[in-house]
């Protein structure tokens, strides 16, 4: 019987195309039905699905059904929003989720003897697309199906009080952009500023959507802006109080049959501002091997105090992360252990996991053991205080480390990057800015982080004890948390090479792709105007890295074998290598009794909590960032476009590395279009240029610390012109009306289905 050809995978175009033109249900089992793909393939087809959706080209519609975003289904759920000029009552679309807009909804009026629907409500209602409308206006009438209810929902907002002395809550949500009235206080004392967490009562009129306070978050000041974050992104703040019963009850750990470590001076090197220190590090020159090296890397035996299924476990996995924020740490373990017997401070015996590891001249591992043991740090020091030292400057902490502890961790670091030079590891450029506050959370600045080779030395150390991680659990055939980054898709690689076609650098793609290609696409930009814009357009190619027990490699670092070992404290993912490595060494309690079948969606989970985490660190950032600048609107500043969209530019100010939007409504000067694949907008009469990278000046216009919001208009000469609008012209000074075009005008007499036919063109 000759063998069933198997089906070629579809390209993102045909998924995206099948999904625009086929009506009806459109879901993974049809599209895996209509390119007749095997059980391989649809598990790429969920992956690929996954992506087209975090990047926003396709959403989940009624019945998990996708669609292309900004489409509006036949039949959906709606929020009454309030009343036109007309009297004409509006709606918007509870799921939007889009940056931009939501199209325009006209509530058909209802039938007779029904009550008039009121603001807050939701219904069920059919959407018929109004035509003839201005092409760059989207308009629906609704009519109801039915009236919906629905449970209270939360919001989190800042009291306020409106100017007649009324007491009204403004969300933190940038989306909201109405009040509430508040209706009930639950005889709670508020005061101008406080963070509040309220519900939504049902709307009995057409004004002011009415909330009843449930608590009080916190009272005015910078500190609520971190609360924000962690209650909009749900982040576990409160420890049950088993959990936090079994941290106070800890002990430490006896040497058993622990190897003792505690007269080896190792040292922990970590921020200024760092309170937990889960690693430390030593290394010595090999005797056996020519210019090799023996390091050592222990790390804070969690294992020994989080047992499987115990309640600081649950609580740990439930929270997967910690979450560092510029004023706070949301802990994934309680401060007993985090800070107290599973932080490596000075001078204490901690019991660790320590990863012997023995490296030639060149960096590469040429073996590694595992053991459990006791150690005692000889000194807690800082990145610049050991960066200081080796540059000839040591202090009273670091001095006597400079005979014998701290050159040889630089002659060790100094061997590790040769083994990374030659693995051709991707070496992006891009700043990181911190957020600095006071002991009273004041913003006192906005700076872009140091890095020294202390920095990177440490790195390079946890690197390779993660590799030897990952290795030793293969070795022991117990299973593996992998940390694993997929090579970039195919469509990735065609939009960037697209871009690098259009600022002369060639990138073929005829070629198995590494990260050393990469890596010369940034040595051709280095010190070019394009150098910025180009380490952008690479960062936003490469795939998103995750946890798995099915391992493909690193492709960002470029290695084969890889997970996480070296932070137990505050990731979860670490802490499950520390568990497998205990049960595969025999080497006592806590390790992992049984095979976990659940692995796969332990993965899923904790890379969730992982980017749950992130959103809530950038959008307290972005906070912070946005009341540092709410004093010094009107003031200018130099930039970078840091993101293009269909709604206008992201700006990166080169003072702080803040950022924020400049609304496309304000380049007035020309009708923009936006070209996805080259990352610019043009100008469709002058084609003048506004492209990722490139320098402008902006005037602050405004910058709200409760959303985040921060918006700039661009001023000057900025932008470029493109090549194939021949004749382009400078901007202008004078700026059009950003306000409304009317939709048409108000004809007294006519009813209302005259007066919405007028709008629509009908």
């Amino acid at each position: 019987m000759a063998k069933k050809t198997k089906s070629p995978f579809p390209t993102r175009e045909e998924i995206l195309k099948y999904i625009e033109e086929t009506p009806g249900r459109i879901g993974k089992r049809e599209l895996a039905r209509a390119f007749q793909l095997d059980a391989g393939q649809k598990i790429l087809l969920k992956k690929e699905l996954k992506k087209l959706g975090d990047e926003g080209l396709i959403e989940r519609g009624h019945g998990r059904r996708f669609k292309q975003p900004g489409t509006l289904p036949s039949v959906t759920v709606l929020e009454i929003s309030g009343i036109d000029l007309d009297g004409e009552i509006l709606a918007k679309p509870i799921d939007w989720e889009l940056d931009s807009p939501p199209p325009v909804i006209y509530m058909a009026p209802m039938r007779h003897g029904q009550r008039a629907l009121a603001s807050g409500e939701r219904v069920l209602a059919k959407l018929e697309l109004l035509k003839n409308v201005e092409p760059e206006r989207v308009a629906y009438e609704a009519r109801t199906i039915r009236r919906i209810a629905h449970a209270p929902t939360e919001t989190l907002g800042v009291y306020i009080q409106g100017a007649n002395g009324e007491g009204r809550v403004r969300s933190t949500n940038r989306r909201h952009k109405s009040h509430f009235s508040i209706a009930d206080d639950s005889g709670i004392e508020l005061a101008e500023g406080d963070l509040v967490l309220t519900e939504a009562l049902p709307g009995k009129h057409l004004g002011m959507p009415r909330v009843k306070v449930q608590k009080k978050l916190s009272s005015v000041g910078p500190k609520s802006i971190s609360l924000i974050a962690i209650y909009e992104h749900d982040i576990p703040n409160r420890f049950p109080q088993q959990a936090l019963d079994s941290a106070d009850a800890a002990k430490a750990a006896p040497l058993d049959k622990r190897e003792d470590l505690r007269n080896i001076p190792l040292i922990t090197i970590d921020g200024a501002d760092a309170r937990d220190f889960d690693d430390a590090v030593f290394a010595e020159p090999d005797p056996e091997n020519d210019g090799g090296w023996h390091l050592i890397v222990a790390i804070a035996d969690v294992s020994w105090y989080v047992r499987p299924d115990s309640a600081l476990d649950v609580e740990a996995y439930k929270r997967g992360n910690s979450v560092y924020f510029p004023d706070l740490v949301v802990p994934m373990l309680p401060e007993a252990l985090s800070n107290g017997w599973c932080s490596l401070v000075p001078d204490e015996e901690r019991p660790c996991i320590a990863a012997h590891m023995w490296i030639d001249g060149e960096g590469n591992l040429k073996r590694h053991k595992f053991v459990r043991a006791l150690m005692k740090s000889c000194a807690r020091t800082t990145y610049e205080q050991i960066q200081e030292a080796n540059d000839g400057r040591p202090n009273k902490i670091t001095r006597p480390l400079m005979d014998g502890v701290i050159p040889p961790l630089y002659g060790a670091y100094q061997s590790l990057i040769k083994s990374r030079e030659g693995r051709g590891v991707l070496e992006l450029d891009l700043p990181e800015k911190k957020i600095e506050v006071d002991a009273d959370g004041n913003i006192t600045g906005v700076s872009v982080q140091s890095r020294f080779d202390s920095h990177k030395l440490i790195e390079e150390f946890m690197v390779l004890a993660n590799v030897a991680a990952a290795e030793a659990l293969e070795k022991m055939k117990q299973p593996c948390m992998y940390r694993i980054h997929g090579e970039p898709s195919r469509e990735k690689l065609l939009s960037l090479k697209d871009f690098l076609d259009s600022v002369s650098i060639p990138f073929s793609l005829g070629q198995v792709i590494r990260p050393n290609h990469f890596n010369m696409i940034l040595k051709r930009a280095h010190g070019t105007p394009n150098d910025h814009l180009v380490n952008q357009v690479v960062l936003r190619s490469q795939s998103q890295a995750e946890y798995s027990p099915d391992n493909i490699g690193h492709f960002g670092l470029a290695l084969k074998k890889y997970c996480h070992f070296t932070s137990p404290i505050r990731r979860y993912s670490d802490l499950l290598v520390h568990r497998a490595l205990v049960g595969g060494l025999g080497a006592g309690a806590g390790g992992l009794e049984e095979d976990h079948k659940g692995y796969s969606e332990m993965g899923e989970h904790l890379s969730d909590t992982e980017r749950r985490a992130s959103g809530a660190e950038r959008d307290a950032v972005d906070r912070f960032s946005a009341l540092y600048l709410s004093e010094r609107i009107g003031s200018v500043f130099k930039g970078r476009i840091s993101g293009v969209t269909r709604f206008g530019l992201f700006v990166e100010l080169d003072e702080t590395g803040a950022d924020g939007l400049v609304p496309i409504r304000t380049l007035s000067d020309d009708y923009y279009e936006h070209n996805e694949s080259r990352h610019m907008l043009v100008g469709k009469r002058h084609g003048k240029v506004y492209r990722l990278g490139a320098a402008v000046e902006v005037i602050l216009m405004e910058a709200d610390p409760i959303t985040g919001g921060t918006t700039f208009e661009i001023i000057g000469e900025s932008g470029t012109t493109d090549p194939a609008k021949p004749g382009g012209t400078k901007a202008r000074n004078r700026k059009k009306s950003p306000g409304k075009k009317p939709i048409g005008k108000k004809s007294k007499g006519k009813s209302r289905a005259s007066r919405r036919r007028a709008k629509s063109g009908k």
